[in-house]
């Protein structure tokens, strides 16, 4: 049964457990995210764990979880799974919010949606004419007496993300409102946790940890801490895929001078391909075991020194090699320092779309104390053949900006 619920309005829903989906036509002038924030009856959230996000995109009780975005030509979707009757004690309200994190706001959205589904029941929500809001609170699960139920919310805030998190107590710096994918320069432990994907102002909330090196065979997801492992003479990343596509792996290095060197067997747009940066401290390997395996692979093999302050490998799939979704040939990137540690981040987020052509799977920081490895998962736009660029920020971080670098040559 189908039910419009206009702005304002509100609704006692069938079932504590269903979706909301909220959908829009894509565009390369916009990007749009996806964030659940678990409250109480003051409107607060009671910590980073009460916030649900591309970084963290389950709630330790079930209570919400995120689903990856959908593509189907120019349509993008995201979902979100919820059950109310999984909310941890005090958390008496659910809202689901959108940031657009490329400031052109949401008047240039088009054929904005949203549906709630519980059962067989579908509630339309009606949305409103935004002009230049850049945050949207668009709509409210909460139990009341009871019952969960459902309100048609459409409130805008100009200032996106940050406006979001003020109005439910998360603590932001103004200039720290640009979601983002950013590593902080190496430093002694304890070091802050900083945020992993598209979410700088969000991961203020969590409080510092203090990396412990790990060893053994660890496997990493978007959304984990990240880890410390011994720094060796040399490290390999290896990229892993089924056979019956081909992808490429190329690393981008940033240097303590603020360089940013691109390793890679093939060229872009005014950049020359280049096997090997610094004497070999970070060399591509060439394709590794193409012929006779049911599982392909290309190295990249680091020899870290004083000089590199982070690496970030791109596996990257398109033009001459064809396309291939990263979902279905089961794409990883494992890290192994060989003296027994090896971490391996697969691509579980991904989709079937075979128009997404590169993928970040992680970052590796080169720090005194180790080299400390994130999982990030970040995928290109679909059609891009952009390779991502490396940005400084002034708070000493760095950006992973996807899309926004050279487009690659045709190999």
């Amino acid at each position: 049964m189908n039910h419009t619920l206009q702005m304002g309005a509100n609704t006692v829903l069938n079932s504590p457990k269903g979706q909301v989906s909220i959908s829009y036509e894509g565009s390369s002038d916009i990007d749009i995210s996806l964030t659940a924030f678990l409250l109480t009856d003051s409107d607060q959230v009671e910590g980073d764990h009460g916030i649900i996000f591309y970084n963290q995109p389950e709630s330790a009780s079930g209570a919400a979880a995120l689903l990856p975005a959908d593509v189907s030509g120019q349509l993008k979707r995201h979902q979100l799974n919820f059950d109310m009757s999984k909310v941890p004690a005090g958390i008496t309200k659910m809202a689901i919010t959108l940031t657009e994190d490329q400031g052109t706001g949401f008047s240039q959205v088009k054929h904005l949606q949203a549906e709630i589904r519980t059962g067989n029941e579908v509630f339309y929500l009606t949305p409103v004419n935004f002009t230049n809001e850049k945050g949207i609170v668009v709509v409210e699960l909460y139990i009341r007496n009871g019952d969960t139920k459902a309100r048609s919310i459409w409130r805008g805030f100009d200032s996106g993300l940050e406006g979001l998190c003020k109005l439910y107590g998360v603590e932001v710096e103004p200039d720290e409102q640009e979601m983002s994918t950013p590593l902080m320069a190496p430093e002694k432990q304890p070091i802050d946790d900083p945020a992993q994907t598209k979410a700088t102002s969000i991961e203020k909330v969590a409080a510092p940890i203090s990396l412990e090196k790990v060893q053994g065979k660890i496997s990493l997801d978007k959304g984990h801490k990240p880890i410390i492992i011994e720094k060796t003479p040399e490290i390999t990343a290896t990229v892993s895929w089924e056979s019956g596509t081909d992808y490429d792996i190329y690393a981008l290095v940033y240097t303590k001078s603020g360089k940013q060197v691109d390793v890679a067997m093939f060229g872009a747009k005014g950049i020359p391909a280049l096997k090997s940066y610094g004497n070999g401290a970070v060399e591509h390997m060439g394709d590794v075991g193409r012929d006779h395996e049911s599982m392909k692979t290309e190295v990249i093999k680091l020899r870290l020194n004083d000089d590199i302050l982070a690496v970030v490998p791109v596996v990257y799939s398109a033009q001459s090699n064809g396309t291939g979704s990263f979902y279905r040939y089961r794409v990883s990137m494992s890290i192994d320092n060989h003296q027994g540690t090896s971490v391996t981040i697969h691509s579980k987020h991904a989709n079937d779309n075979d128009r997404i052509y590169s993928c970040v799977p992680g970052m590796l920081q080169n720090t005194n104390d180790g080299v400390i490895i994130r999982p990030l998962e970040l995928y290109s736009k679909p059609n891009s053949e952009r390779r991502p660029k490396l940005k400084m920020k002034s708070s000493n971080e760095i950006e992973v900006l996807m899309d926004k670098g050279p487009v690659n040559d045709y190999k």
